[in-house]
């Protein structure tokens, strides 16, 4: 697990990163809960009814008036392009769940067959299909298979900026350093 600043003080603005199905939403959750932040999931404000995208400059406004007037929060969710210069430079934190990919693929296995079956209402009214992940060019596995790649990219690289310098980047690439990270915030 690498971070490149104080590990002795509390996270206040955390962004957790990481593939589809990597569990950065359970995650996210758990960091909050620890530190007394405020959750804020991005897919809930990116996704409008019937899986309708938000345009990019809604997005962003949401996710400022999500954040803005707020002393602890914590986000989950990549959308980097569009939300980085937004959330990355005002965080403190910047957690990146670099699991190895068979690990997230199946927690994504879990999370869409449960979902599918349950029919569990997400954001905005929208629900997931086995059809829309198996068998459409949308397939979240795809992504997963896509977005893991380049993450592995270019987190470094931007990680290495020097407007990241003050940042405390935690790349976990086990849930158990995930906990023991979450356990250690516990203790500060």
């Amino acid at each position: 697990m690498a971070t490149n600043a104080s590990a002795l003080t509390l996270p206040t603005r955390v962004v957790v990163l990481g593939v589809t199905g990597s569990g950065k939403t359970t995650a996210g959750l758990r960091i909050a809960q620890v530190i007394d932040a405020k959750h804020i999931e991005l897919d809930g404000l990116f996704h409008g009814p019937n899986w309708t995208p938000a345009e990019p400059d809604e997005f962003r406004a949401k996710i400022t008036a999500a954040i803005d007037g707020v002393d602890r929060w914590v986000t989950d969710g990549n959308y980097t392009t569009m939300t980085a210069d937004i959330l990355w430079t005002r965080a403190d934190t910047i957690v990146w769940l670099d699991y190895p990919l068979p690990l997230s693929l199946l927690r994504l296995f879990r999370r869409t067959m449960t979902r599918a079956v349950t029919q569990e209402a997400l954001w905005n009214g929208n629900r997931e299909s086995l059809r829309q992940h198996f068998t459409s060019r949308d397939s979240l596995f795809v992504w997963a298979f896509k977005s893991r790649a380049k993450q592995r990219r270019t987190f470094p690289e931007r990680f290495a900026r020097a407007e990241y310098a003050d940042k405390t980047i935690v790349r976990v690439r086990t849930p158990g350093q995930l906990d023991r990270w979450i356990a250690g915030l516990a203790h500060r």
